[in-house]
């Protein structure tokens, strides 16, 4: 009779299970297993695979300067994204961590970006760099600076869909680190005053590694956001000018649905998930040493 109960539950937990499995596998295992399959074919205009061609397309891949134009791009694109995201929010987290009157106001200000779509705050920042209309370019004429094509010019493009995508990430990260903020036990700062000791102390002592483990997790999310942008790219700049802000994921959806060239962008695709799975395995074995958990 105990054994029959068991088995009934153990079929509970699994039928629990199942749904979550059945998920998880139309849209996560099977696209990856299609993709990895495509990526050692050739295809039709379909995404039909017509000849097994093994690694020819990782070989091509290697060998085009487009993409290493895509892989710069990419990484140049991560690097001016993920650290200021990081370093602002976590500036305005402890700006609004302070108990001081009003300061839910600015609270509202600085989360109000995650409200919004990544389509409509491209388009805001579409006519801000309008170099006709935009705020941007006023601006700079009005202190005596020369208007730019922001968006088409090679040298700046790159950085002002960067500025964007940091407007638009900070409403998430802000609040992630404010709330790991709010969870650090505040007898321990009182102890720390009664010492008498300095507010950066307190900082570098007490704030940062409790905090470590809100900074590990918002660092690892932005950095697979980063590696992941597309909306903005293609709103705003289409991967142009010259490819400058082509980014991987860019790269791919141009040669998949642009070109229909489905097994050179699922080797495309390939390369970014082995990306982002080595920097991910990165993090969680050398970041997370340092990482305090209460």
């Amino acid at each position: 009779m105990g054994k029959a109960r068991s088995i009934v539950s153990t079929m509970g937990r699994i039928l629990y299970v199942v749904p979550s499995l059945l998920l998880f596998s139309v849209f996560v295992f099977y696209p990856m297993i299609r993709t990895a399959y495509l990526s050692v074919h050739t295809t039709n205009f379909q995404g039909v695979p017509t000849r097994y061609i093994g690694f020819e397309n990782f070989r091509y891949l290697f060998e085009d300067q487009n993409f290493h134009e895509s892989m710069k791009a990419t990484f140049l694109f991560v690097l001016y994204t993920v650290p200021p995201t990081v370093v602002i929010s976590l500036f305005l987290a402890l700006l609004a961590n302070e108990k001081l009157k009003g300061i839910q106001i600015f609270r509202t200000f600085f989360s109000s970006t995650l409200g919004m779509s990544v389509a409509a705050s491209s388009v805001i920042w579409m006519f801000m760099y309008n170099p006709s209309i935009g705020i941007i370019n006023k601006l700079l004429a009005a202190f005596g600076g020369h208007e730019r094509q922001w968006l088409l010019d090679p040298n700046t493009a790159l950085v002002a869909v960067a500025i964007a995508t940091v407007w638009m990430n900070i409403g998430f990260a802000f609040l992630i680190l404010l709330g790991g903020l709010q969870n650090i036990d505040v007898t321990l700062y009182e102890n720390a005053k009664i010492v008498g000791v300095s507010k950066m102390y307190r900082l570098w002592k007490i704030t940062l590694p409790l905090l470590s483990p809100t900074l590990f997790f918002i660092i690892t999310v932005s950095l697979i956001q980063a590696f992941q942008t597309f909306g903005q790219i293609d709103i705003l700049t289409k991967g142009g000018p010259v490819n400058k802000t082509t980014v991987l994921v860019y790269s791919i959806y141009r040669e998949a649905f642009v070109n229909y060239n489905f097994g050179f962008a699922s080797a495309q695709a390939v390369v970014l998930f082995f990306i982002v799975l080595i920097i991910t395995i990165l993090q969680f074995s050398i970041v997370e040493r340092k990482v305090h958990y209460q």
